[in-house]
């Protein structure tokens, strides 16, 4: 369960901007937008959210709080790899700014795991780590388990490591690069007390960046695993007129790579393709006799392919209680099929196991408190110098249950609107 997530110098992102998932003390839809996350000692439970709304201009920086937290899961699962050994970290600073440019980025998340708080980052230039540390709150009151920190006089990092943490220290740290984590990397050489703080990067959240939504890649995967009855239920309930869906696997075709492509190179990707298979989709509807028709899922509309897309990911989240970040949710979707996707996180019915939902979007409709509660729009504006700047629509107090949301947003009162220039 996410709590909230901070970055700094980090693409358009200078400050350190941070993004909460924790609700306010206001009750309006309560009982469907928010849920009790229970926390192991201390304080029994934190009241979270199941979704949250990003609004702001084209370029304001929506995609970029996004892409953090999804860079800051490559890097966790990354760093575990021997095959990324030589690579860069991917970050890439704030370039508007002499200083920032020489100074890593810092991703920090915190995050609930079997009851217990953790707080977990790190600093990183594309060449190191430079700094990372983890603190645990298993009884309410914080833990420091380890931390390292860069020291240029040294050329080496530092290590602190708290009385509460165990395991082969020395060995783990022996065996962490300059480019990897140490969460990582004990995790790896089988950190039993790490192992809940990795899976959670592994296994929590889901990013959704490619706005066409083809059929392809870790979506037919997921539709693959997914049971054909539970889509279907799922694109029924999103009217769309599909009938029924079929998915079978067959080889995979290589005779229909380009006929310009070099042999040499053709007859490689045949042999390295040989034994591999693809997932193939079609939808069937229903002719004027009732008899069924088949079509290839590319012969429906963009809306259809991205509602069929979602709708693995959307129910594997659902099932399992994990995040999904979503960047430009309302893309080729009216605006009802955006709110059954929302709304779907906000019963208890669907939604049993409390799963998060972070999404970007233009759609202002949505901006209605029947719709979202307050704490759960935020929004991102971007300076005259390239900075961008993140907030929660509850920095202006609106009335409760009064206020008209979306006008005042059109109207510019809450910002992340763009200004436009005569030509």
């Amino acid at each position: 369960m996410l709590i909230e997530f901070s970055v700094a110098n980090f693409y358009s992102i200078k400050e350190r901007q941070t993004f909460s998932m924790v609700a306010s003390k206001g009750n309006e839809l309560e009982e469907t937008h928010t849920f009790l996350a229970p926390i192991s000692g201390g304080r029994d439970e934190i009241r979270l959210l199941r979704s949250a709304a990003v609004y702001g201009a084209n370029a304001a920086g929506k995609t970029t709080l996004l892409f953090a937290m999804d860079v800051m899961h490559q890097v966790v699962l990354g760093s575990a790899s021997d095959l990324v050994s030589k690579d860069d970290v991917p970050v890439t600073p704030f370039a508007l700014d002499a200083k920032t440019r020489k100074m890593p980025s810092e991703f920090e998340m915190h995050f609930i795991v079997d009851k217990v708080r953790y707080q977990y980052g790190f600093t990183a230039t594309q060449k190191r780590v430079v700094d990372e540390w983890l603190i645990a709150y298993p009884h309410g009151r914080g833990r420091h388990w380890f931390s390292r920190a860069w020291s240029s006089k040294r050329n080496e990092h530092e290590w602190e490591f708290g009385a509460f943490f165990t395991g082969e220290k020395k060995l783990w740290q022996g065996a962490t690069r300059d480019n990897a984590l140490f969460l990582s990397t004990a995790v790896k050489f089988n950190s039993k007390q790490l192992q809940p703080v990795y899976d959670w990067f592994a296994n929590n959240a889901h990013s959704i960046k490619d706005q066409s939504m083809t059929l392809a890649g870790s979506m037919v995967d997921i539709l693959a695993s997914t049971e054909t009855k539970k889509v279907l239920d799922f694109t029924k309930a999103a009217d769309l007129g599909i009938h029924d869906l079929h998915m079978q696997e067959r080889d995979l075709d290589t005779s229909n790579l380009p006929a310009n492509m070099p042999e040499n190179i053709r007859q490689a990707i045949s042999e390295n393709l040989q034994d591999e298979k693809v997932w193939e989709m079609h939808t069937v509807h229903l002719d004027a006799a009732g008899e069924h028709v088949r079509f290839p899922v590319g012969a429906e509309s963009a809306g259809t392919n991205k509602i069929i897309s979602f709708s693995g990911l959307w129910i594997d989240a659902l099932e399992k209680g994990y995040a999904i970040l979503v960047d430009e949710l309302h893309h080729n979707l009216h605006v009802e099929l955006v709110k059954f996707l929302v709304n779907l996180f906000h019963q208890e019915q669907t939604n049993p196991r409390n799963a998060q939902l972070i999404f970007t979007t233009h759609e202002t409709s949505l901006l209605n408190q029947e719709f979202l509660r307050r704490d759960q729009i935020w929004f991102c504006e971007k300076s005259e110098k390239g900075e961008t700047t993140l907030y929660p629509l509850t920095d202006f107090h609106p009335r409760k249950g009064r206020e008209n949301l979306e006008l005042g947003y059109i109207s510019g009162v809450y910002g992340a609107v763009p200004y436009i220039r005569k030509p």
